[in-house]
């Protein structure tokens, strides 16, 4: 039954469900399909805030949505190596090997 079952309900609908519920409702729901910027837009923004915050828990599943939203993966290598000198190396390089192994899994 987990076909019906959003991403956030299947990582943390049985521990939070108030937080997976948000996270359906307003963030996905809400806040992804204003008008302001596309969703490929804001999955740059997305991909990159993590990337710079070093929030990598979050980051494989946004590089795998950057790439559903029209991202390529040459944009996402250039977001990452422009982010080394802004956001740091150690950052840089982790999303590297986040990027490689989303890649991966893709092929």
């Amino acid at each position: 039954m987990t076909e019906n079952r959003s991403a956030a309900q299947q990582a943390i609908g049985d521990i939070t469900p108030k937080l997976a519920d948000l996270t359906d409702k307003v963030l996905f729901g809400d806040v992804w399909e204003r008008d302001g910027l596309s969703p490929r837009d804001r999955s740059l923004v997305t991909v990159t805030a993590l990337i710079a915050l070093y929030r990598s828990d979050q980051l494989g599943f946004h590089l795998k949505l950057a790439l559903d939203n029209g991202l390529s993966e040459d944009e996402l290598s250039e977001a990452i190596t422009h982010l080394a000198f802004y956001a740091g190396w150690p950052n840089a390089m982790g999303a590297a090997a986040q990027l490689k192994a989303v890649l991966a899994d893709a092929a």
